[in-house]
């Protein structure tokens, strides 16, 4: 999916006069139950891995998708696939002397060539709060199949507002932790004892806001 200045960021500029007299914006009701697909122009996930205990190096991947379906009167039942393209893989490294970005997706890392999706696929969830759950599904790396739940938080939603944004529109963080070498990536990772290297634990922070059905205007 390509990335789009989605309607929210015109609505929040048409409705700032608006805002500034201190008047309200219109009510707006509750979410659907519905089919929900990530708005890519509000999405983000980063990456972080000890390099040498000195610091939690941060990695982005700037592609990936998220399809869910999502019920917010019974959260429970929700289900989760997203997909990962690991040559969206970047950092901040300088560029004068190597293409870190490119290392790190070659052959000794992750290796997109042979390996061009990162999935993640839902199989079960558990309540541990009003707007928090356990996600525990499937992640797919380097052809291997490995456990991974996800600590799940939902930020909440709306139906729509039309014009500007005319579909319901919800919102979540999510972390996880693993360790790389369960998927075959242990190059770099320091002897036992030492932090010299780079930590076997990779933890992942993503931030998401999914469309979903179109709001119907009233008559």
């Amino acid at each position: 999916m390509k990335s789009h200045f989605t309607a929210l960021g015109a609505a929040a500029l048409m409705t700032a006069p608006i805002l500034a007299q201190d008047i309200a914006p219109p009510p707006m009701d509750p979410p659907p139950a519905g089919a929900y697909r990530l708005d890519t122009a509000h999405g983000s996930l980063i990456v972080h891995v000890d390099h040498m205990g000195f610091s939690r190096y941060p990695v982005r991947f700037t592609r990936f998708d998220v399809e869910m379906d999502f019920d917010p009167q019974a959260p429970e039942t929700m289900s989760v696939t997203a997909e990962i393209d690991p040559a969206s893989l970047e950092t901040h490294y300088p560029l004068d002397d190597v293409d870190f970005d490119a290392e790190l997706t070659g052959a000794q890392w992750l290796d997109v060539e042979n390996h061009p999706v990162i999935r993640f696929v839902s199989s079960d969830v558990t309540l541990t709060g009003e707007n928090t759950a356990q996600v525990a599904g499937t992640l797919s790396l380097m052809g291997i199949e490995q456990p991974l739940t996800l600590d799940v938080t939902y930020n909440g939603g709306y139906a729509g507002m039309v014009p500007y944004d005319p579909q319901a529109r919800i919102g979540f963080s999510a972390t996880a932790a693993f360790d790389r070498s369960a998927f075959g990536l242990a190059y770099g990772i320091p002897p036992e004892g030492s932090s010299f290297g780079v930590a076997d634990r990779v933890t992942v922070s993503i931030e998401a806001e999914l469309l979903g059905p179109a709001l119907e205007a009233a008559d």
